[in-house]
């Protein structure tokens, strides 16, 4: 089932929490609403769920379609939606099978299943979501990764045709929050159930997702599969809160672009930007030698190094007082015998160009460009 929001907003008092929204997510796919918090993603999901009414819509079409039937008016419970909330949300005083149960213990008499289908149903759920066997615990006995499991389970005790999770995984540690990515990611293709998530971790995101929905201040900022909001960002947010990035403050001139003490080729065809901009290098993108080897580069100094892990994080200081971070291999890192204080040269591989702007909530309007340096 398709879910499509039309001219969303929302206001609490003078608060604009969401400004005219527009989404699609298509039938069987798994969407994050991915931003930081105060971006509107709760607000959104709850709208879509019933649980939070939107500002009365001025478009005539209503607000909210689930596989083109308009849903606005309908109550949540009406809606087919199963509901994960980030705390779990679990009856203390029930057990597993319980907690499972309740949604179809509580349905009007009429669809209510008879005892022995709930029974059957539990079960399956309980296999679907490897918790055989712990059906008689109570919450308090599972750890936090079952019991989120439990309460996925419940939400889709009622077979719903949209699943809707809230930070699912924001209150488990680490090493069980990348386990259940998998398993959730497995799980849902396996249902085939449209699924819309939100979180503010951009590697669950970018691991997990089918699409990636970026939200700001209430507004879309981008949409797009998760190489492309990655590698091709739409806007300068977009850019910084999808991982690590080193920013330049620079001109485009001429068909050049000029930053730190750089001045690299900008083909017009490949820009609308022209003035002040601001020029970003992913840490990855950033190679150190000891030569400048003829290249254009930049003078720096080894300020500290990082190097447990896959890759050797490097932090350094250039000539200019610019402040930078590059990756490495380790196999790399070998090779070259840094250590803080070492004289090197940086050079960026690819860097992604925006034009400067005022601070604004509004997203900006200027065309990104990338160019290589190689």
């Amino acid at each position: 089932m398709s879910i499509e929001v039309h001219h969303v907003s929302k206001h609490f008092g003078t608060y604009t929490a969401l400004h005219d929204v527009c989404l699609t997510v298509p039938t069987g796919q798994l969407v994050a609403l991915l931003g930081p918090s105060g971006s509107g993603k709760t607000t959104l999901l709850r709208i879509i769920a019933g649980l939070e009414p939107a500002d009365p819509a001025p478009h005539p079409e209503g607000a909210i379609y689930f596989h083109s039937r308009d849903v606005a008016g309908i109550n949540a419970r009406d809606r087919q939606v199963g509901f994960v909330f980030q705390h779990y949300a679990l009856f203390r005083h029930m057990t597993v099978f319980e907690n499972i149960a309740f949604g179809l213990r509580v349905r009007r008499r009429r669809d209510r299943p008879s005892r022995s289908e709930i029974r059957s149903r539990v079960q399956e759920l309980l296999e679907l979501v490897q918790l055989e066997g712990l059906a008689q615990r109570f919450p308090n006995q599972l750890s936090g990764g079952q019991r989120q499991r439990v309460a996925l389970a419940r939400a889709l005790a009622g077979e719903p045709k949209v699943l809707l999770l809230d930070e699912p995984f924001g209150a488990l540690d680490a090493k069980v929050r990348k386990e259940l990515r998998t398993w959730l990611r497995n799980l849902q293709k396996d249902l085939h159930v449209t699924t819309l998530f939100v979180t503010h971790d951009q590697d669950e995101a970018l691991e997990v997702a089918d699409q990636i929905v970026v939200m700001n201040h209430g507004r879309i900022e981008q949409i797009g599969t998760p190489d492309q909001v990655f590698h091709h960002p739409a806007s300068e947010f977009v850019m910084r809160f999808l991982g690590d990035v080193n920013t330049f403050h620079g001109r485009v001139n001429r068909g050049t672009v000029q930053f730190s003490s750089l001045e690299l080729p900008f083909p017009h065809e490949r820009q609308q930007i022209a003035g002040e901009a601001r020029v970003f290098v992913r840490p990855y993108d950033v190679t150190i030698d000891t030569k400048s080897n003829g290249l254009p580069c930049l003078e720096a100094r080894v300020v500290r190094i990082h190097s447990a892990g896959p890759l050797v994080r490097v932090e350094l200081v250039t000539s200019t007082q610019q402040h930078l971070i590059s990756e490495i291999s380790q196999e790399r890192f070998a090779t070259m015998q840094l250590e803080p204080e070492s004289r090197v040269f940086v050079r960026p591989r690819h860097i992604r160009v925006f034009a400067s702007e005022p601070e604004v909530q509004n997203p900006p309007t200027a065309e990104a460009t990338t160019h290589s340096a190689n």
